[in-house]
């Protein structure tokens, strides 16, 4: 068998972990990376990129290959990473797809959505609309497709706005049209959230101690629009302008942390494809054994 096996799961949980030993197990297969942000070489320490000790010894696949100045989106990540899978499959191995960015995971195990691209231009001045107007222009261009979008979430409502604008159709247009491919299969490693939260707070603090702030006062000026969203960046910068100390920076990075994590969570819930897996010593066993 050499169809990819998804390894996905909030951040935090430990799934860089249970890839490298279910590649163990394999014996033959190798890593691709389905990471929004670890794909940048200037933020390893932010990004929680596995080092090359964590990496044990299992080539690892869009970690660390882009500039900050590059952009990266999710349908771009895709077809690296569907490039990189064939490769890994002509080479006889197993490739194992890991990470928690929700768009470029489905993009990668269901096959790229016909919507269009997100436009930068465009992107920068809807972000600059007021919550409340984005998502009353949603509404008004496409109400059907407004009620079914969180509203609450001001990334989802200006995506889809943008969506319906740069298309010219609603967005029930595109959900029809993307005729999803046949994926392998796929684990989501769960934790319990008390501790879920107790590892992110550890992490956030080691990432700090790790250079994490260093990193960022290293970056040039100019970042691509997905570089600049990589979590934590504008609160460490904060910091760095002298408006946080560094307890309280801390403090921010483990709850933006964590928020995401339900965000990743919530998510994931919604992908039945992905079978749920407690998060222990022995996951990368379990899910070996029932590859059969």
């Amino acid at each position: 068998m050499n169809a990819p096996i998804f390894i996905l799961g909030p951040t935090g949980c430990g799934k860089s972990r249970v890839a490298v030993e279910l590649a163990q197990l394999l014996g033959r297969a190798e890593i691709v990376s389905a990471d929004a942000y670890q794909v940048y070489r200037a933020m390893p320490v932010l990004t929680a990129a596995p080092g090359v000790e964590e990496m044990g010894g299992i080539p690892h696949h869009l970690i660390g290959t882009m500039e900050v100045s590059e952009n990266n989106d999710a349908a771009t990540h895709a077809r690296r990473a569907q490039a990189c899978i064939a490769g890994i499959k002509a080479r006889g191995a197993v490739p194992i797809v890991t990470g928690g960015s929700g768009l470029y995971v489905k993009f990668i195990s269901h096959g790229i959505s016909p919507a269009p691209p997100s436009d930068p231009e465009l992107r920068a001045q809807l972000e600059a609309l007021p919550p409340e107007e984005a998502v009353r222009r949603l509404q008004e261009v496409d109400p059907e497709g407004a009620a079914a979008t969180n509203l609450l979430n001001p990334r989802y409502v200006v995506r889809n706005l943008e969506i319906v604008l740069l298309g010219g159709k609603p967005l029930s247009y595109w959900r029809n049209n993307w005729q999803p491919e046949a994926c392998g299969p796929g684990f989501s490693l769960t934790r319990e959230v008390p501790e879920l939260d107790a590892r992110i707070a550890a992490r956030a603090a080691q990432m700090l101690e790790a250079g994490a702030i260093e990193e960022v006062a290293a970056l040039p000026e100019a970042l691509s629009p997905t570089a600049e969203k990589t979590l934590g960046l504008s609160l460490i910068r904060e910091h760095l302008a002298g408006k946080t100390t560094k307890a309280e920076l801390t403090a921010a990075l483990a709850l933006l942390t964590r928020q995401y994590a339900k965000r990743q969570r919530t998510w994931l819930r919604r992908e039945p494809w992905a079978a749920p897996v407690p998060c222990t010593p022995e996951t990368a066993l379990k899910i070996y054994h029932s590859l059969g």
